[in-house]
Protein backbone atom coordinates (compact mmCIF):
# COMPACT_ATOMS: atom_id res chain seq x y z
CA UNK A 1 0.00 0.00 0.00
CA UNK A 2 1.24 3.30 -0.89
CA UNK A 3 1.15 5.68 1.80
CA UNK A 4 1.72 9.76 1.92
CA UNK A 5 4.85 9.49 3.60
CA UNK A 6 6.25 6.85 0.31
CA UNK A 7 5.17 9.20 -1.80
CA UNK A 8 6.49 11.83 -0.36
CA UNK A 9 10.26 10.25 -0.18
CA UNK A 10 9.73 9.23 -3.83
CA UNK A 11 9.16 12.41 -5.01
CA UNK A 12 11.95 13.46 -3.26
CA UNK A 13 14.54 10.80 -4.43
CA UNK A 14 13.43 11.80 -8.03
CA UNK A 15 13.57 15.32 -7.26
CA UNK A 16 17.37 14.37 -6.27
CA UNK A 17 17.75 12.79 -9.57
CA UNK A 18 16.84 15.74 -11.43
CA UNK A 19 18.91 18.02 -9.54
CA UNK A 20 21.79 15.74 -10.11
CA UNK A 21 21.20 14.97 -13.58
CA UNK A 22 20.84 18.83 -14.10
CA UNK A 23 23.78 19.77 -12.38
CA UNK A 24 25.85 17.28 -14.77
CA UNK A 25 24.52 18.84 -17.66
CA UNK A 26 25.76 22.31 -16.91
CA UNK A 27 29.12 20.81 -15.35
CA UNK A 28 29.85 19.45 -18.21
CA UNK A 29 28.79 22.22 -20.36
CA UNK A 30 30.43 24.80 -18.55
CA UNK A 31 32.73 23.28 -15.05
CA UNK A 32 32.32 23.12 -11.81
CA UNK A 33 32.97 26.40 -10.61
CA UNK A 34 31.66 27.70 -13.63
CA UNK A 35 28.05 27.28 -12.70
CA UNK A 36 26.69 28.42 -9.21
CA UNK A 37 23.90 27.16 -7.54
CA UNK A 38 20.95 29.49 -9.07
CA UNK A 39 21.99 27.83 -12.38
CA UNK A 40 21.34 24.58 -10.87
CA UNK A 41 17.83 25.65 -9.21
CA UNK A 42 17.38 27.69 -12.75
CA UNK A 43 17.80 24.40 -14.20
CA UNK A 44 15.07 22.44 -12.78
CA UNK A 45 12.56 25.32 -12.01
CA UNK A 46 13.62 26.44 -8.32
CA UNK A 47 15.10 28.85 -6.69
CA UNK A 48 18.96 28.24 -5.81
CA UNK A 49 18.13 28.55 -1.87
CA UNK A 50 15.16 25.63 -2.75
CA UNK A 51 18.34 23.32 -3.53
CA UNK A 52 19.50 23.55 -0.01
CA UNK A 53 16.70 21.36 1.24
CA UNK A 54 18.74 18.46 -0.95
CA UNK A 55 21.84 19.38 -0.70
CA UNK A 56 23.86 21.07 1.54
CA UNK A 57 25.86 22.82 -1.32
CA UNK A 58 27.55 22.69 -5.09
CA UNK A 59 30.26 20.35 -3.20
CA UNK A 60 28.24 18.09 -1.69
CA UNK A 61 26.09 17.89 -5.03
CA UNK A 62 29.24 16.74 -7.00
CA UNK A 63 30.44 14.38 -4.17
CA UNK A 64 27.19 12.71 -4.54
CA UNK A 65 26.86 12.91 -8.40
CA UNK A 66 30.18 10.77 -8.52
CA UNK A 67 29.47 8.30 -5.94
CA UNK A 68 25.56 8.04 -7.16
CA UNK A 69 27.25 6.81 -10.28
CA UNK A 70 30.22 5.01 -8.97
CA UNK A 71 28.13 3.26 -7.34
CA UNK A 72 25.47 2.19 -10.11
CA UNK A 73 28.19 0.69 -11.82
CA UNK A 74 29.66 -1.50 -9.51
CA UNK A 75 26.27 -2.74 -8.80
CA UNK A 76 25.23 -2.90 -12.19
CA UNK A 77 28.68 -4.87 -12.62
CA UNK A 78 28.18 -7.54 -10.14
CA UNK A 79 24.79 -7.98 -10.49
CA UNK A 80 25.45 -8.84 -14.42
CA UNK A 81 28.64 -10.97 -13.68
CA UNK A 82 26.90 -13.18 -10.76
CA UNK A 83 23.95 -14.10 -13.05
CA UNK A 84 25.83 -14.61 -16.28
CA UNK A 85 25.85 -18.58 -17.18
CA UNK A 86 29.89 -18.46 -18.27
CA UNK A 87 32.40 -16.00 -18.51
CA UNK A 88 31.97 -15.63 -22.03
CA UNK A 89 28.52 -13.89 -21.44
CA UNK A 90 29.49 -12.19 -18.05
CA UNK A 91 32.07 -10.41 -20.33
CA UNK A 92 29.39 -9.29 -23.41
CA UNK A 93 27.18 -8.33 -20.19
CA UNK A 94 29.95 -6.24 -18.61
CA UNK A 95 30.26 -4.31 -22.19
CA UNK A 96 26.78 -3.67 -22.07
CA UNK A 97 27.03 -1.97 -18.62
CA UNK A 98 29.80 -0.10 -19.56
CA UNK A 99 28.47 1.08 -22.99
CA UNK A 100 25.02 2.07 -21.86
CA UNK A 101 26.67 4.45 -19.57
CA UNK A 102 28.99 5.41 -22.06
CA UNK A 103 25.95 6.03 -24.51
CA UNK A 104 23.55 7.80 -21.92
CA UNK A 105 25.35 9.75 -19.74
CA UNK A 106 28.60 12.00 -21.56
CA UNK A 107 27.91 14.19 -19.02
CA UNK A 108 28.41 12.17 -16.24
CA UNK A 109 31.91 10.69 -17.93
CA UNK A 110 33.26 14.71 -18.74
CA UNK A 111 32.47 15.52 -15.30
CA UNK A 112 34.22 13.27 -13.87
CA UNK A 113 37.40 13.37 -16.10
CA UNK A 114 37.33 17.06 -15.08
CA UNK A 115 35.91 17.45 -11.63
CA UNK A 116 37.34 14.81 -9.23
CA UNK A 117 39.30 16.57 -8.11
CA UNK A 118 37.07 19.35 -6.98
CA UNK A 119 35.57 16.76 -4.76
CA UNK A 120 36.89 16.18 -0.85
CA UNK A 121 39.30 13.34 -0.44
CA UNK A 122 37.27 11.37 1.99
CA UNK A 123 34.34 11.55 -0.83
CA UNK A 124 36.69 10.98 -3.26
CA UNK A 125 38.40 8.42 -1.62
CA UNK A 126 35.09 6.46 -1.46
CA UNK A 127 34.67 6.98 -5.14
CA UNK A 128 38.10 5.66 -6.21
CA UNK A 129 37.45 2.29 -4.07
CA UNK A 130 34.14 2.05 -5.61
CA UNK A 131 35.58 2.31 -8.98
CA UNK A 132 38.71 -0.29 -7.99
CA UNK A 133 36.12 -2.68 -7.12
CA UNK A 134 34.25 -2.41 -10.44
CA UNK A 135 37.45 -2.78 -12.41
CA UNK A 136 38.15 -5.66 -9.85
CA UNK A 137 34.66 -7.38 -11.43
CA UNK A 138 36.05 -7.31 -15.42
CA UNK A 139 39.32 -8.47 -13.95
CA UNK A 140 37.68 -11.50 -12.48
CA UNK A 141 35.36 -12.38 -15.68
CA UNK A 142 38.50 -12.14 -17.73
CA UNK A 143 41.08 -14.02 -15.82
CA UNK A 144 38.29 -16.81 -16.30
CA UNK A 145 38.65 -16.03 -20.26
CA UNK A 146 42.37 -15.78 -20.25
CA UNK A 147 43.65 -18.17 -17.08
CA UNK A 148 47.24 -17.67 -18.37
CA UNK A 149 47.14 -13.52 -18.62
CA UNK A 150 48.74 -12.12 -15.46
CA UNK A 151 46.41 -10.28 -13.63
CA UNK A 152 48.13 -6.67 -14.21
CA UNK A 153 47.72 -6.93 -17.75
CA UNK A 154 43.91 -8.08 -17.57
CA UNK A 155 43.96 -5.07 -15.31
CA UNK A 156 45.35 -2.85 -17.83
CA UNK A 157 42.95 -3.89 -20.57
CA UNK A 158 40.26 -3.14 -18.18
CA UNK A 159 41.35 0.82 -17.82
CA UNK A 160 42.00 0.24 -22.12
CA UNK A 161 38.19 -0.19 -22.51
CA UNK A 162 37.41 2.25 -19.98
CA UNK A 163 39.17 4.41 -22.04
CA UNK A 164 37.62 3.70 -25.64
CA UNK A 165 34.46 3.62 -24.40
CA UNK A 166 34.28 6.59 -22.43
CA UNK A 167 35.47 8.38 -25.02
CA UNK A 168 31.78 8.42 -26.40
CA UNK A 169 31.44 12.75 -25.22
CA UNK A 170 34.02 13.48 -28.76
CA UNK A 171 32.71 9.90 -30.53
CA UNK A 172 29.24 9.91 -30.47
CA UNK A 173 26.74 11.88 -32.10
CA UNK A 174 27.19 11.07 -36.04
CA UNK A 175 25.72 7.48 -35.62
CA UNK A 176 22.71 6.63 -34.29
CA UNK A 177 22.79 4.63 -31.08
CA UNK A 178 21.62 1.41 -32.98
CA UNK A 179 24.92 1.68 -34.93
CA UNK A 180 27.44 2.97 -31.96
CA UNK A 181 26.34 0.15 -29.76
CA UNK A 182 27.60 -2.80 -31.95
CA UNK A 183 30.62 -0.34 -33.28
CA UNK A 184 31.78 0.01 -29.29
CA UNK A 185 31.15 -3.83 -28.40
CA UNK A 186 33.34 -4.75 -31.67
CA UNK A 187 35.80 -1.99 -30.51
CA UNK A 188 36.19 -3.21 -26.66
CA UNK A 189 36.23 -6.88 -27.57
CA UNK A 190 39.35 -6.82 -29.81
CA UNK A 191 40.80 -4.19 -27.77
CA UNK A 192 40.73 -6.70 -25.10
CA UNK A 193 42.19 -9.53 -27.61
CA UNK A 194 44.81 -7.19 -28.09
CA UNK A 195 46.08 -6.79 -24.84
CA UNK A 196 46.04 -10.10 -23.34
CA UNK A 197 47.20 -11.80 -26.37
CA UNK A 198 50.51 -9.07 -27.18
CA UNK A 199 53.81 -10.05 -26.49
Amino acid sequence: MTTAATTSTRNRRNRRAEILEAAARLFAARGFHGVSIEDIGSAVGVSGPALYRHFSGKDALLAEMLLDVSSRLRESGVAVATSASDPRQALDALLNVQITFAIEQPALITVHDRELGNVAEPQRRQIRRLQRLYVEEWVTVLAELHPACPAARLRAATHAVFGLLNSTPHSAGELPERDMRPLLHAMAKAAIDAVVNAR
